[in-house]
């Protein structure tokens, strides 16, 4: 067999070329497979099993609550729901420097609760608040960032479809590891918000004011029970009827369109229009993913079978160092994984290795998964492949390359690094809340 470096290097090598003279990224997945397959799997007989895995890779049941997330957050916004809780929000900042900054964060981090997917979230985001950021005079970093910062959000935040198909993967108790995300998910976004106002602080012109009249408490307060609580209502009804073991999460989606749905009726903001666009956004969004994922899934397979994968994850697991050192070495192992392939596939990799060797090194496996579901959060937006950096770039203004989207996403990134530093230095962090379910 050949070398799993060497293998490596093929596989890897020959998919940054195949980026690097310009082809779309899915292509460029499907040429790799194809060389790979000739390569590594027998030739005619691997493009039947290449096809054959596209298939399993999309049709897995965990996959099912994506498109119905996707559904609720598209209706939610084609219904006018979504920019009545943003105008409720930006009122209720008040008048603050980045103020869109920040409610691009606040509600990103709402709508994590409300739509359970990275990708939904940022694609509503960056449809939403990018125009008007754009218009206000914003610099795209001060746009794009938040946006890719905050969707990253829903990985942690419950309902997250990703933590619970980890969970069940890794055997970790699922109503755990979510609600163990909540906390840290609030103390991420705090983060993000301490960035932007270094960011605001250093270069005033990246956000410039613009014209606000304060409205009055009481009318504050009537805007926040007729705009807000209603949503409030929502991301309980999603979140706890998972928790509480009511639903699925894929139950828990169609119960999360339902309830849409029906706020919608109640202001008469529900039609026909409103339908066809939500079901078409989301089918748009999920072919686009589910490309991506059949692609890259075929991909991270054939890493496995040249040896490439399961090579470099003995290599590193192999070396004499502590729990703490071991736990870093994982993180960064998933750390490169995500720059080549999708989340998916990466667990598949890498958790038949990584459970075994946490449970035996006694950590607590929920704090662990959870540290996981972070460096997992970073590798949607690591470049060159990161999938939120490519949904993210597909709603930019005209003109926006992949490497800015990429460098406005770099400070972000670092917050979340900043976050594991704390959730390692102080694991209650994550434990907290789980213990006293």
């Amino acid at each position: 067999m050949m070398d799993w470096t060497l293998s490596i290097a093929i596989l890897i090598g020959g998919l940054m070329l195949s980026m690097g003279i310009g082809l779309p990224v899915a292509l460029g997945f499907f040429l790799i497979n194809v060389v790979g397959v000739f390569l590594f799997m027998g030739g005619a007989r691997g493009i039947d099993q290449m096809i054959s895995n596209a298939t399993m890779a999309v049709s897995t049941y965990s996959l099912a609550p994506v498109p119905l997330f996707l559904v609720m957050g598209s209706l939610f916004f084609h219904s006018g729901l979504a920019r009545r809780v943003l105008d409720a929000i930006d009122v209720l900042i008040g008048r603050l420097p980045a103020r869109l900054s920040y409610l691009t964060v606040t509600s990103g981090t709402v709508f994590a609760a409300l739509s359970g997917s990275s990708l939904a979230n940022t694609g509503m985001l960056g449809s939403l608040m990018v125009p008007e950021m754009m218009k206000r005079g914003y610099k795209k970093h001060m746009a794009i960032g938040p946006i890719l910062g905050s969707g990253g959000l829903a990985v942690i935040i419950p309902p997250s479809t990703l933590a619970v198909l980890f969970g069940s993967l890794a055997r970790i108790d699922i109503g755990a590891l979510l609600i163990a995300g909540l906390l840290p998910g609030v103390v991420l976004a705090f983060l993000y918000a301490g960035l932007i106002f270094a960011q605001a602080k250093l270069d005033p012109e990246a956000a410039p004011n613009y014209e606000y009249t304060p409205l009055p408490l009481m009318k504050r307060l009537g805007i926040f029970a007729r705009d807000v609580v209603p949503m409030v209502v929502i991301v309980m009804a999603v979140v706890g009827s998972i928790l509480t073991g009511v639903a699925t999460p894929t139950e828990s989606g169609a119960l999360g369109i339902v309830a849409v749905a029906v706020l919608a009726l109640l202001f008469r903001a529900l039609d026909w229009k409103a339908v066809t666009d939500a079901i078409q956004d989301a089918a748009r969004v999920t072919g686009m993913t589910f490309l991506l994922i059949t692609a890259s899934s075929t991909f991270a397979q054939l890493l496995a079978f040249s040896g490439a994968s399961s090579g470099l994850v003995r290599w590193a697991t192999s070396l004499d160092m502590g729990p703490t050192q071991t736990l870093l070495v994982m993180a960064l192992i998933l750390l490169v994984l995500g720059m080549f392939m999708d989340q998916v596939s990466m667990m598949l990799i890498t958790l038949p290795i990584f459970v075994p060797l946490a449970m035996s090194l006694q950590f607590d496996m929920v704090w662990w998964g959870l540290i996981m579901l972070l460096m997992l959060e970073v590798s949607f937006t690591t470049p060159p492949f990161g999938l939120l950096l490519f949904v993210m770039h597909g709603v930019s203004p005209p003109g926006t390359t992949l490497p800015e989207v990429a460098r406005a996403a770099l400070p972000y990134i670092l917050c979340v690094f900043l976050l594991i530093a704390l959730v390692i230095l102080f694991p209650t962090l994550a434990t907290f809340l789980p213990s006293l379910m």
